[in-house]
């Protein structure tokens, strides 16, 4: 790191500790020359995971619009708004974990479904219907048909 005071690129951390939130840390450092100390800060640089669209428009990733899609396939069924926020909080940390800062929506949408079938099968069906567009009733009964195995 280098000495803010005579520029020297030699320094040594005598203290750390983490930031109240827990997302950076601050660094009590000395410069190897001048002996002048300094304080840094580091944090996690994190950037936004973008969306594109099946119109090739790109926007940023949206929990609430997860959220929001999950909320209306869930709706009337025994599934509490935890367990919806702990499936938005899975299909975000996979789409972290990708490490790719560009997702397609059915990414997004295959991922939701994944954890939705482990939730509950009738969310699952519901989600789908209005993901794939289903177009008739008999691609409905394929993927009924497909629960059922």
């Amino acid at each position: 790191m280098k000495c803010p005071e005579c520029g020297y690129l030699d320094s040594k951390v005598l203290d750390s500790r983490p930031s109240e939130e827990g997302n950076t840390i601050r660094r009590r450092r000395e410069c190897d020359k001048c002996h002048h100390r300094f304080t840094t800060y580091e944090k996690i640089e994190e950037y936004p995971i973008m969306v594109i669209k099946k119109n090739n428009v790109r926007q940023p990733f949206s929990r609430e619009k997860v959220m929001n899609g999950l909320l209306r396939a869930c709706e009337k069924r025994p599934i509490s708004v935890e367990q919806i926020e702990e499936v938005v909080n899975q299909v975000e940390q996979e789409l972290k974990n990708t490490l790719k800062k560009e997702v397609t929506s059915s990414d997004i949408g295959e991922l939701v479904m994944k954890y939705l079938k482990e939730l509950d099968e009738i969310a699952y069906v519901r989600f789908a219907s209005v993901y794939r567009q289903f177009k008739d009733i008999s691609v409905f009964v394929k993927e009924v048909n497909e629960l059922l195995k």
